[in-house]
């Protein structure tokens, strides 16, 4: 059986990995061996940080629910340990939401939590 050899599907699979990498600093865009270490890192950090951007927004989200109960005179632990005695099931996004477009609502729901402690 003679032996295959791989140019033209090597070329394919090197040009793939060039062309995804289009835009990169120096040589990572145009050379194959650099173009695919940069490929790989940034694949990596894509999966990482689609796990890090959930624990981003929930930071982000308690830390806008803090700042609202505290203008409310209490603190985010009681403001939330008043929700669950009353048993509000608002999570943490939606109240994040009510603390910065509707201030209103959000100080009934502080009254409510405050309420049940």
């Amino acid at each position: 059986m003679p032996r295959t050899r791989t140019g033209p599907v090597r070329r394919r699979r090197h040009k793939k990995i060039v062309k995804m990498m289009k835009g990169q600093w120096g040589t990572r865009g145009r050379l194959f061996k650099r173009s695919n270490e940069a490929m790989l890192k940034s694949l990596w950090y894509a999966y990482r940080d689609r796990r890090r951007r959930k624990r981003d927004m929930r930071r982000l989200w308690i830390t806008r629910i803090n700042a609202a109960s505290r203008m409310n005179g209490m603190k985010y632990s009681r403001f939330m340990y008043g929700l669950k005695q009353a048993g509000v099931e608002i999570d943490r996004k939606m109240l994040s939401d009510i603390a910065v477009r509707d201030p209103d609502t959000f100080r009934k729901i502080a009254v409510i939590s405050s309420m049940n402690q």
